[in-house]
């Protein structure tokens, strides 16, 4: 065996300790009570530390139980794991992690398919944190796009961006942020999303584009896409005016695919110009990523991309964000390999036969109106029977919160804000077993909510934390 002498001259060298190794105080640690509002003074050990943040969170509803959200709240243990292991991986850095690079260029392409791209090779896209930066991304595009066309008029005129009134917030967000009017169409008796001729008669020389909502979050509805394209096709017909379209596809552009083949929405049509989805809904990935795709390098103005060196080479970029984990791109391209077509379409159909099978044993009680039923997103609506007078939607959703069930209850936006609604939101996870427990409670609250003598609810604005 080898031998070993000693140092030819003492080891000076202090060692490096990282502070987390050590225990620190560990009887402060349980008696002094750590400030809340600013860091403490010393640190504590990590067991006490990790029990103080977990007891606190305990506090948190059960995300299993959360009807409300559409993010996905289950995923297989596999995918958890990877996920861990891709937590420290900034999905900026495409030169550092090309291999992670290469899993969001492999998902854009997938999705390039799946969406019916003239040409997959020839569209562009990107993974984003989610729905809510892919449409800022999608605007923006259709902004620069438009200020290019009318550079002799602009930024004298203003430009405007036509939706329906059910859009989801972040396009509000973006038409303030971004100085674009935003016209909105507005509901109308039991037509609860966009109206394609009344979007058509909207626009004008300073239209950006139309957005579509395929899967709107008030009622899980799909607005018809090919019959908004049709009349703006119309419309171009009479003025010569060429509005491109947005397809919002958070949900449904991972629902339609796999179960409403026949449904023509996505880049088949040739006005539309680009569709966002959310991978962290039904695209059945954690929080947070979301994915924007142009149909062709012509819809994504070049000066909005920006150019990084990859390995050597040019990588562009475009996105909001900056820095972010690689977990979630990697998690989506797990799940697409681990699904397939086949799988996709048989966890989305067994989510639509859930909603479907609940929203007609909530209709069969007798104290509620379905106004959608779960047949396009697995989302489905309903409100209270005309003849129901001792109590609301908003006593139905505070109700069912007391057994841990999260179930929105709101009221839908001009011109019909006379009506008030609970929203059920079926994903992946919430089985049949977990949908029979749903309807026995709420079976089971009625003889209570019927001998109210009048609904609770005082401040209907306050009743509930829907946000859609």
């Amino acid at each position: 065996m080898p031998l070993h002498k000693g140092p030819e001259k003492p080891d000076e060298r202090p060692m490096s300790v990282n502070p987390f190794y050590g225990v620190a105080d560990p009887v402060g640690g349980m008696t002094e009570a750590p400030p809340k509002h600013r860091l403490p003074t010393a640190p504590m050990p990590p067991t006490t530390a990790h029990q103080l943040v977990r007891d606190e969170l305990m506090l948190d509803g059960n995300s299993r139980l959360n009807l409300a959200t559409f993010v996905t709240t289950w995923m297989e243990p596999q995918a958890g794991f990877l996920m861990a292991e891709c937590r420290d991986k900034n999905m900026i850095d495409k030169d550092e992690y090309p291999r992670t690079a290469e899993l969001e260029r492999r998902c854009v392409a997938m999705l390039a398919d799946l969406w019916h791209a003239p040409d997959p090779s020839a569209a562009v896209g990107c993974s984003t944190t989610g729905s809510s930066e892919a449409c800022m991304l999608a605007g923006m595009a259709l902004k620069r796009r438009w200020a290019r066309r009318n550079a002799d008029r602009y930024p004298g005129a203003r430009p405007n961006l036509v939706m329906g009134v059910n859009v989801q917030v972040c396009w509000e967000k973006f038409c303030n942020f971004w100085e674009v009017e935003a016209r909105l169409v507005p509901m109308e008796g039991d037509r609860f999303h966009l109206d394609p001729q009344a979007a058509a008669e909207l626009c004008d020389e300073n239209t950006i584009g139309v957005v579509g909502i395929l899967g709107s979050t008030f009622d899980g509805s799909y607005e018809p896409i090919a019959d908004l394209c049709a009349a703006l096709d119309a419309l171009q017909e009479r003025t010569g005016l060429d509005i491109p379209v947005h397809v919002d596809g958070a949900s449904g552009a991972m629902v339609a695919p796999f179960l409403d083949e026949d449904l023509v929405w996505d880049f088949r049509l040739p006005r539309v110009a680009s569709i966002n989805t959310s991978g962290h809904k039904y695209g059945l990935v954690y929080p947070g990523v979301g994915w924007a795709l142009w149909r062709d390098k012509e819809a994504l103005p070049e000066e909005l991309v920006f150019r990084v060196n990859y390995l050597g080479g040019d990588m562009p970029t475009f996105a909001l964000n900056f820095s972010r984990p690689g977990a979630q791109v990697v998690a989506q391209y797990y799940t697409f390999l681990r699904l397939g077509r086949e799988g996709y379409r048989a966890v989305q159909q067994s989510t639509r036969d859930v909603a479907r099978g609940v929203a007609d044993r909530v209709e069969a009680l007798g104290d509620f109106r379905l106004l959608t039923r779960g047949d396009e997103l697995p989302v489905f609506a309903f409100t209270t029977a005309p003849d129901v007078e001792a109590y609301d939607v908003f006593d139905v959703s505070r109700r069912l919160r007391e057994r841990g069930w999260l179930v929105p209850a709101y009221t839908f936006p001009p011109n019909r804000e006379d009506l008030s609604v609970l929203r059920v939101v079926c994903r992946n996870g919430f089985s049949a077993d977990l949908a029979d427990l749903f309807v026995d409670d709420l079976t089971q609250l009625l003889p209570e909510l019927r001998r109210q003598p009048h609904p609770y609810t005082q401040d209907k604005g306050a009743a509930t934390g829907f946000h859609h």
